[in-house]
């Protein structure tokens, strides 16, 4: 039986504002607190232009031990780029490609998905929860509040280094939005690959009875 478009489905619509709205919350509460408790001290900051501006910088501090073995750590970040701080100094851009990007996902949601989709409505509210957890950041404090830095203290072998000369594995400090969005994407391909599959299937069922 035919599911109905998910834009008609008060259970579509559940699972995406549901999924959205917690991971949202999420990347919020998480960026206040690592700014709250991090540094060992509230760490207030001026207005947004101030912290736009690529001269300003955070007060020194250690950061924090997050997991056993330099798994990860606690270490605030203000990323004036995109995820993982990808394309510094473009604030008014990314802010037009996240609006942009929550337009196009809310016209997938509407437009080529169905009621009972779920993995995909689950995808979407993920990388529209990251991409407004990080727009709300670049509207009202000037950059994005970074804090998660996986695998610190572990050096690329052979006295490699990154572009930009970082020694680390993943030098890059990211936060919860990012994974929202990561996440989103990786459910999106698994869908995707779903219904390539189902509709291969749908496909030799059919030819199976005229051959």
């Amino acid at each position: 039986m035919a599911q109905r478009p998910a834009w008609t489905s008060p259970r579509a619509w559940g699972v995406l504002v549901g999924v959205l709205v917690a991971s949202l919350a999420l990347d919020l509460w998480s960026k206040s607190w690592s700014f709250d408790h991090v540094a060992g001290y509230p760490i207030v900051l001026p207005d947004r232009d101030t912290v736009a501006d690529a001269s300003y910088r955070l007060p020194f501090h250690e950061g924090m031990r997050a997991l056993p073995g330099s798994l990860l750590d606690f270490h605030l970040v203000l990323n004036r780029g995109a995820v993982f701080g990808i394309g510094q100094q473009q604030r008014w851009l990314f802010v037009c490609f996240s609006v942009l990007a929550v337009v196009v996902g809310l016209w997938i949601f509407a437009r080529w998905t169905r009621e009972r989709m779920t993995l995909a409505h689950v995808g979407i509210a993920l990388v529209l929860a990251g991409g407004l957890g990080n727009l709300y950041d670049r509207l009202f404090v000037g950059a994005v509040r970074d804090f998660l830095h996986m695998l610190p203290r572990w050096n690329l072998p052979f006295g490699l280094s990154w572009p930009g000369g970082a020694t680390e594995i993943f030098p890059w400090v990211f936060n919860v939005a990012d994974v929202s969005l990561l996440v989103g994407l990786g459910l999106l391909y698994l869908h995707s690959r779903g219904e390539e599959k189902r509709q291969q299937q749908l496909k030799r069922g059919q030819a199976a009875p005229a051959g």
